[in-house]
């Protein structure tokens, strides 16, 4: 059995400011850099095998600070990036409420498929390991519904940081 502690990017300069990051780079702000040390800190006595992450900066810079202690390298993998935002990208989060979707924003469907790719993909080059992998708010969150095969609206928000474990 694969053990997958799926780990939430530090908090970004964006996450303050309210702004949909989707697919872009992100940067962790001095309470995301924060997050992350404790949360390594919280992991040091924790045999993990394997890091993995988002290509995303967010998240690789996260990883980086988690796996540091274990001196391990970090796997990237698009397969964990953030939703796409489409035309939603870069804009202020409240000023979107109510706002028509664009075509070009990512759909449920595509997300439930990347999602189970990773899945598979965890199973498949890490079997029987502990991996630690960080990814972002709503893949995260349909990582999960996918995982339990529950709506994406039954998993809870995951906290900047915050680890929940799947077994595989």
């Amino acid at each position: 059995m694969t053990t997958l502690l799926l780990v939430r990017h530090g908090e970004t300069i964006d996450n303050v400011g309210h702004i949909m990051q989707g697919q872009t780079q992100g940067q962790l702000n001095e309470n995301g850099m924060a997050q992350a040390r404790m949360l390594a800190e919280q992991m040091v006595g924790t045999e993990i095998d394997a890091f993995v992450s988002s290509d995303l900066k967010r998240a690789y810079d996260t990883c980086v600070i988690i796996a540091e202690p274990h001196g391990k390298e970090v796997v990237t993998t698009p397969l964990l990036r953030e939703r796409d935002w489409g035309d939603f990208t870069g804009k202020f989060i409240p000023d979107l409420k109510d706002k028509p979707w664009p075509p070009n924003v990512e759909s449920m469907a595509m997300l439930r498929q990347r999602s189970a790719d990773f899945l598979a993909f965890i199973r498949n080059r890490f079997p029987d390991q502990t991996v630690l992998a960080v990814g972002h708010g709503i893949i995260n969150k349909v990582i999960q519904s996918v995982f339990y095969d529950k709506p994406v609206q039954e998993v809870p928000r995951m906290a900047n940081a915050e680890v929940r474990t799947l077994l595989l």
